[in-house]
């Protein structure tokens, strides 16, 4: 691009650009015009054909800078509705739980309002292998109507009160595997599995109002760019996260941070409601649009709905999420052939193989040119990373899940595993050396939004700054440049966006600046390394710890 003027250049960083062999560390300049680079180079080499009376420099000497990142999968925008009220991610027993709910639900009578009680970020360990039941809500709440969230959003503790505000007094028919839990008697225990069997509670409870909604995403999606992230997919879409992407896109500044968004289908779809997604591929914006379709293969292990090749401990997950596998196929095929691109929800060994063989029916790669991808492959058969390696689908795991596991294997998804198939667990390193494409994510609200710490989770395999805590399945460990990789450029192609995840001539100026190289910084220390600033289209945005 010479002769032509740069809006803005970049100085005197060490630059990763994430290019295939180029690995140069000392410091170069960025060129930067109408949102996009010109050319990465030597500075002097860069001021003298870019640099113009008008140029901005922006010196950042002895910082590091790489493509922005991209959290590969997330739920920014649901997340509002579902986190509400007491978060419970300190609580450890049910003495702590009761006592949790017990202050959530004093705070709700003294403010008046609703007079619902929420909480959300519970771990089935709290529970010990007790059942999950209402009475110990009710007990807690003291009568009010209350909806308790495991820390996945797949399995909920309603009270009393709020079942029978809902109308449920029994089990019901879904047509996916959600399942409202009963006793012998037939009554509701209070645990509710899977969205649909939710959905009840969720629809009668007090809701966030659209400009609450707007301005909590807002305030989460200017939160991505403080640990480096400049863009995610969302996974959970629907008509109105589309509406609201649009309306945030079009105020201010626009949207802080470049948003790819799925729609999801669940088996319980209309033939026209189905028809009225697809209408919707197109639908985009300067920094969102559509075109993905998220299904759902199965549940999560934890209580019994993950899908597996062979019965987990308990005798459960030998069903997938559609009732009729042939049906999930179908659907896979329906929206392939509109030209979606499909990202599954696979979370045992058997719901990842099905969606292999479901996207070899229609072909690996979407008419987009885009690989299809798979999200989560918590536990993997062997023969399945070959099939992922082969077909080019690209695996999408979200490393920091793995806080919820015990050292001795007594949490419920590796008791319910076994330790075989639990070894098995989120085998990054086993799909990359495979040669099959890795992208990453935090799949937020369930874990941590802070790309930093997903970044060290993928490195450590076990939690950042625990410096003796135990390391799950140390083979599987990413090295520095592997997991930036899945964070950079493997997002940004599995979203299928060639000009995202790399610094080049033509690429879109998305850019974290770093106070230091994350390459060189071990993952203890990656996880609190500051991000000084992010540029997104070339407009810049500081950031202090």
């Amino acid at each position: 691009m010479a002769g032509t003027t740069a809006d803005l250049i970049i100085a005197g960083a060490r630059v990763h650009t994430m290019v295939d062999g180029d690995s140069r560390l000392e410091p170069r300049s960025i060129a930067v015009a109408g949102g996009r680079v010109l050319a990465v180079g030597e500075a002097a080499e860069i001021a003298d054909a870019f640099r113009g009376p008008r140029t901005q420099v922006d010196s950042v000497a002895g910082s590091t800078v790489t493509p922005g990142l991209i959290d590969a999968h997330l739920h920014p925008i649901q997340g509002v509705e579902l986190c509400q009220g007491a978060d419970l991610a300190s609580v450890r027993d049910l003495r702590e739980l009761r006592n949790a709910l017990a202050a959530e639900a004093a705070r709700v009578r003294s403010e008046g309002g609703s007079g619902w009680v929420r909480a959300w970020n519970l771990d089935y360990a709290a529970f010990d292998g007790e059942p999950l039941t209402a009475r110990l809500v009710d007990d807690a709440v003291g009568g009010l109507p209350a909806i308790v969230f495991f820390f996945d959003f797949h399995t909920a503790i309603a009270s009393s009160e709020a079942l029978r505000l809902a109308g449920i007094t029994g089990a019901r028919s879904f047509e996916d595997t959600s399942e409202i839990m009963v006793d012998a008697a037939g009554t509701p225990t209070g645990e509710l599995r899977e969205d649909s069997a939710y959905q009840p509670i969720l629809e009668i409870a007090p809701k966030p109002s659209r400009e609450q909604t707007l301005e909590a995403a807002r305030a989460t999606f200017a939160k991505m760019r403080r640990s480096g992230l400049t863009g995610g997919t969302i996974m959970d879409g629907n008509s109105e996260t589309l509406d609201l992407l649009e309306a945030l896109d079009m105020t201010g500044m626009g949207l802080p941070v470049r948003i790819v968004s799925a729609m999801d289908v669940k088996p319980s779809y209309s033939a026209e409601q189905r028809a009225g997604i697809a209408a919707q591929r197109d639908r985009g914006g300067k920094r969102w649009r559509g075109g993905v379709i998220k299904l759902y293969a199965d549940g999560v292990i934890d209580t019994g709905a993950g899908w597996l090749y062979e019965a987990d401990a308990d005798g459960d997950g030998l069903t997938g999420f559609w009732p009729d596998p042939a049906a999930f196929a179908a659907a896979v095929r329906e929206f392939a052939d509109a030209g979606f691109q499909i990202a599954t929800h696979a979370i045992g060994d058997r719901a990842v193989g099905e969606t292999i063989t479901a996207y070899e029916a229609v072909g690996s790669i979407a008419r987009s040119g885009v690989p299809h991808r798979i999200e989560h492959l918590e536990t993997l058969d062997p023969r399945d990373v070959a099939r992922l390696a082969a077909t080019g689908i690209t695996s999408s795991m979200q490393l920091p899940h793995m806080q919820w596991r015990i050292a001795d294997g007594s949490d419920e998804w590796a008791r319910r595993l076994g330790p075989v198939r639990a070894a098995r667990a989120w085998a990054a390193g086993t799909v990359l050396r495979a040669g099959a494409p890795l992208a990453l994510g935090s799949d937020w609200p369930i874990a941590d939004l802070d790309a930093r710490v997903g970044l060290a989770w993928a490195m450590l395999r076990r939690a950042p700054g625990d410096l003796n805590g135990f390391v799950y399945e140390p083979e599987e460990r990413l090295t520095a440049a592997q997991a930036l990789h899945g964070y950079t450029r493997g997002a940004a192609l599995a979203q299928g966006d060639d000009d995202l995840g790399i610094i080049r001539a033509g690429a879109r100026a998305d850019l974290a600046v770093w106070s230091a190289d994350p390459l060189e910084a071990s993952g203890d220390d990656l996880a609190t390394l500051p991000v000084r600033a992010t540029y997104l289209d070339g407009l810049r945005t500081l950031h202090t710890e």
